[in-house]
């Protein structure tokens, strides 16, 4: 099982990501509500997964994203997107994006990707 660190502006986004992977036997490390926060709860903790938001305030999750490979290589980041956000993906991809997932959550894909990673 994976330690996770959440990183999203949605407490709602937040609260059901972390039901959804404590209930698949994951331990949520600890949640940021930008990326900013992010960033440094990944330097503190090192996280074996991140799921990073991408539209958040202080630093989105592309920035974050950017800096935490940066700094950390082998960091294992999924992004979480709505729909409508293609730009922000390709972007996310070409700076070391590991997997994306979309919101609303599909518990199933979740799961399964987080899977593949360990």
């Amino acid at each position: 099982m994976a330690n996770i660190l959440i990183v999203d502006d949605s407490r709602t986004s937040r609260k059901i990501l972390r039901g959804v992977l404590e209930q698949a036997g994951h331990t949520v490390i600890d949640e940021a509500k930008n990326g900013q926060e992010g960033y440094d709860l990944y330097v503190k903790h090192k996280p074996d997964i991140v799921t990073m938001d991408i539209t958040m305030p202080v630093m989105d999750g592309v920035e974050a994203l950017k800096k935490i490979k940066g700094d950390f290589p082998d960091a294992k980041i999924i992004m979480v997107t709505a729909a409508g956000q293609k730009h922000n993906m390709l972007e996310a991809i070409k700076s070391g994006a590991s997997e994306f997932i979309t919101k609303p959550f599909d518990n199933d894909q979740i799961i399964s990707i987080i899977g593949g990673m360990l």
